[in-house]
């Protein structure tokens, strides 16, 4: 995911390292930092696939900044994962809001659509933290007031999260 957030944040703009490095922190929260061991790496596997441009300017120190920014083939691939999300980008929440970030970067409303469809069809499907054999544990049957707290969470947003959902893609 960090790779389509770097993506997706370019596709706004031209950003240094360090600019973009605290914009992707932020998105995925400040429980996640993001590492320059991890950045950089990737924003050298990028620009390596000619998926991202680097130039050099004049920082407002000595040190000359790194400008990042999206080449043509950058956009098409944002695009592409964003189209296409991988399942695990649909089922797990964390990855699936980085699809969000960037999702109306899609011109196609009905490609937009297509991926929050794919993400309500997942939430509609019975699931829990726990079972009971295949059977998914409900809250109310759980004793422990940790589970169930985990379960009434879950429960409630995923109830808002897939009225949301609704709201988007049904007229």
């Amino acid at each position: 995911m960090l790779e389509l957030a770097i993506l997706g944040f370019l596709a706004e703009g031209a950003l240094h390292g360090y600019q973009l490095r605290r914009r992707i922190a932020q998105l995925s929260g400040h429980a996640r930092p993001v590492s320059e061991g991890s950045l950089y790496p990737a924003i050298k596997r990028l620009t390596a696939a000619g998926l991202l441009d680097r130039r050099t300017e004049p920082g407002t120190s000595a040190a000359p900044r790194h400008i990042l920014s999206l080449t043509d083939a950058g956009r098409a691939e944002l695009l592409r994962r964003l189209r296409d999300p991988e399942d695990l980008e649909i089922s797990d929440s964390t990855r699936f809001f980085t699809i969000l970030a960037f999702l109306s970067q899609l011109p196609d409303v009905a490609d937009q659509h297509a991926v929050l469809r794919r993400r309500l069809a997942f939430l509609e499907q019975p699931a829990s933290f726990f079972y009971d054999d295949d059977r998914p544990l409900r809250a109310e049957d759980t004793g422990d007031p940790y589970r169930r707290g985990m379960l009434v969470v879950a429960r409630a947003t995923s109830r808002a999260e897939r009225a949301w959902l609704r709201e988007m893609v049904e007229p």
